[in-house]
């Protein structure tokens, strides 16, 4: 199943606007309701959840910030110049 481009892009809006505060919100209440870590250790336990959430979207941020491919493309238009020639 293929997504459309507007799909993807709607998608990958939800996802940022959505989807993401939750995800912050849940790692961070699972990281505090964890024994503190040394630093180093949280900090890339920290780096590697703000990595992972992306991996199973990828395919719906691919290509979202071209321009859309369906689109018609102005060498597809045909654009009728008026003569003003004097």
């Amino acid at each position: 199943m293929s997504l459309t481009y507007k799909t993807r892009r709607r998608l990958a809006l939800f996802l940022l606007l959505i989807w993401m505060p939750f995800y912050i919100i849940a790692a961070v209440t699972i990281m505090g309701m964890l024994p503190r870590l040394p630093f180093v250790l949280e900090l890339a336990v920290y780096i590697l959840l703000g990595v992972l959430w992306v991996v199973p979207f990828k395919p719906v941020f691919m290509g979202v910030g071209k321009a859309d491919p369906d689109a018609e493309t102005p060498s597809d238009v045909t654009v009728k110049v008026a003569d003003v020639s004097e």
